[in-house]
C-alpha cells in the first residue's frame, strides 16, 4: 500500500493535534516546526481537514487548529481517504471480485489481492487517533519494533520516498 506524501504529513499533524486535544489550538507554524513539515503545504492539508470538518480554526491571538471531534472518533481510514482516495493497495474490490469470477487460472492470486485489501481497510477503519497516540490500537497493538530505522531513511510504503 502506498500513501503520499501529502497522506502522511496530514497523519503527522493529525497525531499532534490528538496529543493536544482539549488543551486549545495549535499554530501552523508550531505543527509544521514540531513535525517538520513545510509550512505552506500544511496550511493547504489542513484547510482540507478543516473543509471535511475533522478539524476546526481558531482565530486571535490564541488562534490556531484543534481537533473538532475526539481523537477516538476520527478513524485512521477517514484521513486517508480524504487526502489520498480510496485504501485500496491492489485495485477496487469489485474489480477484483470480477476477476476471481472470471479469470480461473489466476483466481487464487487476485482472492489473495483481495484478502491483502481487505486486511489493510480493516486495520485503517478500527484505528483510531487515539490509539496511534496510546500506542494500544489495532495496528500498534503496543508493540515497539525492534528494528532501527536506517539513517536517512523514509517509511517504504510512502510514495516518493525512495527517490529521495
Amino acid at each position: 500500500m502506498k500513501i503520499s506524501q501529502k497522506g502522511l504529513y496530514a497523519l503527522q499533524a493529525m497525531m499532534m493535534l490528538a496529543r493536544h486535544h482539549n488543551k486549545g489550538a495549535i499554530k501552523i507554524r508550531e505543527i509544521a516546526y514540531e513535525e517538520n513539515l513545510p509550512e505552506k503545504f500544511l496550511e493547504l492539508i489542513l484547510l482540507e481537514l478543516k473543509n471535511a470538518r475533522m478539524v476546526e480554526s481558531v482565530r486571535g491571538a490564541k488562534g490556531g487548529y484543534q481537533l473538532r471531534r475526539e481523537p477516538s472518533e476520527i478513524k485512521l481510514s477517514e484521513i486517508m481517504r480524504l487526502i489520498d482516495g480510496p485504501l485500496a493497495p491492489f485495485g477496487d474490490a469489485e474489480q477484483l471480485r470480477s476477476l476471481i469470477n472470471r479469470d480461473e487460472p489466476h483466481r487464487s492470486l487476485y482472492q489473495l489481492f483481495l484478502d491483502v485489501r481487505d486486511a489493510a481497510a480493516n486495520i485503517l477503519e478500527n484505528t483510531s487517533l487515539a490509539d496511534l497516540i496510546t500506542g494500544h490500537g489495532p495496528a500498534g497493538k503496543g508493540k515497539k519494533s525492534a528494528k532501527k530505522k536506517e539513517k536517512g531513511s523514509v517509511l517504504p510504503m510512502v510514495a516518493g520516498a525512495a527517490e529521495k
